[in-house]
């Protein structure tokens, strides 16, 4: 049976309405499936851990954050069939640069896939450096 929050055409990223603030992003993480549900709480908790007042945000079926006091968003993630693609837009200027690469010159990503061990102490790292670059306006 298919959760009412997903859809199959959407490789499995909860299709549910944007809305600002913590309550969509929660809404979001409660609709996504198996294990992903546990790597967007762990994203999530980090995320709010390392930029503390974060704004959150869902826009186009994706948890958006972005930094107190600065316009735009830094970071955010998105479901699909084999992993979770965590995206940083300004991901070329961090240090070490995420390993996956994008279209965009400066957006990187990193896909947290089922049996991968995610390395919590770089993600971290990558959020406070992420947080403190301007925000891509959307």
């Amino acid at each position: 049976m298919i959760n009412p929050g997903l859809s199959p055409h959407f490789g499995g990223n909860p299709q549910i309405p944007e809305g600002d603030g913590d309550a969509s992003v929660q809404a979001y993480i409660a609709a996504m499936s198996g294990w992903k549900q546990d790597v967007g709480r762990r994203v999530d908790r980090l995320i709010v851990a390392a930029v503390p007042g974060v704004r959150k945000a869902v826009k186009w079926n994706s948890p958006f954050y972005g930094a107190p006091g600065q316009e735009g968003w830094f970071i955010r993630f998105h479901c699909f069939n084999k992993y979770v693609k965590v995206t940083f837009f300004r991901g070329l200027s961090l240090s070490p640069v995420p390993p996956g690469e994008s279209k965009s010159q400066d957006t990187r990503y990193l896909d947290i896939r089922e049996d991968a061990e995610l390395d919590e102490a770089q993600l971290m790292a990558w959020i406070k450096q992420a947080s403190q670059l301007p925000g891509e306006k959307m």
